[in-house]
């Protein structure tokens, strides 16, 4: 019944609509088609769009070989990784700025974590999480915003700085041959498919035993139940997550370690040496006050882990810290909105290197306020600056570490034009060292909930 009356309604609203003022009439039509007449040089840009890309002809000569590689500084690190078809940058990023301190600490050629160890139990807790949540909002309507939302998100790739934080903290860390990777780990669409489709089943158990008045313990029996489930998916698609492995390592000298016995959490705690609770993640969204926190809901992958706490500064004062930290031979994980003005074959995040206005004639511009506050721009990656190029004290380009292996870019590292970094950075990973006075004051605001429907929650979405 509520479906029919919805549709009546629906085509009632269509008819009165298009009577109205705004529909394009006949007339309207025809005016568009006189006041349009081709020149000469639109014919041959229509005829080359007719066998071309937009991209491929938009691309600005002169800005693309403008770009060169030289950086003032770089930080040591030797290798590249590679997500493939996979929404893990967060966890990649993560994991790569603790990989230099592991090179020099040891003194080796490369070293490379298994970020298939921590995906497994990402995977596993946010399948938690979900349940648990749909416990909580089992009594809501199912057209109610946040539960829609939650349902139209049940179970992604992506992530957050907090849960790179929280997974290292509560699982530890293995190099790369403890727990390497398979073809699910680098190929996530299908294993995402089944992860969902039994977790949406669990939701309407949940709700079909809320409807009938079952006691509260079956709802905690209903997650157990599909916790087995989901973790006998990720052992057969993922692999089974070492409890102890050997350590054993040759340096760049050729002399080879004694091999010790370590389980996760030690090589993290001994091994590795960081704490990566000393990060503050900061945020510059101009939507929102400057040195003010605020808390992203459902920003996490853990039940009993807090969502995602940041700090919104100007973009200037990020890029700051930015570069600070880098000259300390300190790499800094960032957010971005990356299919923004980059040219994937020469590795170049740089502004105006598509020039679509020249292409069609027309006004494409957005300004950072605009693209955020009309969802034409969202941050979608995480990627690790390893160097910058400095001209007279400011920063004309940035150095960056992907992780789409070592065929795209140059040969895995991407340079960021500083107009770029204004333009589509959206939050950076800053040591707490690093922070003035003004800014440790700020971090003790009472911080400010945001719904998790808000632009900067998107990385979690995984692309």
């Amino acid at each position: 019944m509520k479906a029919i009356f919805f549709s009546v309604v629906m085509l009632l609203s269509t008819m009165l609509w298009s009577q109205g003022d705004g529909a394009l009439t006949l007339e309207e039509l025809q005016s568009l088609q006189e006041n349009f007449r081709l020149t000469p040089s639109e014919k041959a840009i229509k005829n080359a769009l007719a066998d071309h890309r937009i991209k491929d002809l938009a691309v600005d000569r002169m800005t693309r070989i403008s770009q060169n590689e030289f950086f003032t500084h770089k930080i040591d690190v030797k290798g590249v990784t590679n997500q493939k078809s996979s929404g893990r940058c967060w966890l990649f990023a993560g994991l790569n700025i603790l990989r230099p301190q592991m090179i020099k600490k040891y003194d080796l050629e490369e070293f490379e974590f298994s970020q298939s160890y921590l995906f497994f139990y990402d995977k596993l807790e946010k399948a938690n999480l979900f349940i648990n949540q749909i416990i909580e909002w089992r009594d809501r309507d199912p057209d109610e915003r946040e539960l829609t939302w939650l349902l139209n998100h049940v179970i992604g790739d992506g992530g957050q700085w907090n849960m790179v934080v929280d997974l290292v903290e509560k699982y530890g860390l293995v190099p790369q041959y403890a727990m390497p990777e398979t073809f699910a780990t680098s190929n996530t669409h299908d294993v995402n498919m089944l992860l969902g489709r039994k977790l949406r089943q669990t939701a309407s158990r949940i709700f079909n035993a809320h409807n009938s008045g079952v006691a509260e313990a079956e709802f905690d029996k209903i997650r157990m139940d599909t916790m087995e489930d989901i973790y006998r998916v990720l052992v057969l698609t993922f692999g089974t997550p070492p409890d102890t492995f050997i350590w054993q390592y040759e340096n760049k000298n050729g002399r080879i370690s004694k091999p010790v016995k370590y389980t996760p959490k030690q090589f993290a705690n001994e091994v590795v040496k960081t704490n990566l609770g000393e990060y503050v993640y900061l945020l510059s969204d101009p939507l929102l006050d400057y040195y003010q926190t605020y808390i992203i809901s459902l920003d996490r992958d853990m039940y009993d882990k807090p969502d995602m706490f940041v700090l919104n500064l100007p973009i200037g004062d990020l890029k700051m810290l930015a570069m600070e930290q880098i000259l300390d031979d300190d790499p800094v994980w960032f957010g971005c909105d990356v299919g923004k003005e980059m040219l994937g074959e020469d590795g170049a995040m740089v502004l105006g290197i598509y020039d679509y206005e020249s292409l069609f004639g027309i006004n494409f511009s957005l300004t950072r306020e605009e693209q955020l506050l009309y969802r034409g721009s969202i941050p979608t990656h995480a990627m690790v600056f390893v160097g910058l190029d400095i001209q007279d004290k400011n920063p004309r380009q940035w150095l960056v570490e992907n992780s789409w292996g070592d065929e795209k870019g140059r040969e895995g590292y991407w340079t960021m034009g500083d107009a770029w970094f204004d333009k589509y950075l959206y939050g950076v990973i800053i040591l707490q060292k690093y922070l003035t006075r003004e800014m440790e004051q700020a971090l003790e605001t009472e911080p400010i909930v945001l719904p998790p429907w808000d632009p900067m929650w998107m990385m979690i979405k995984g692309y």
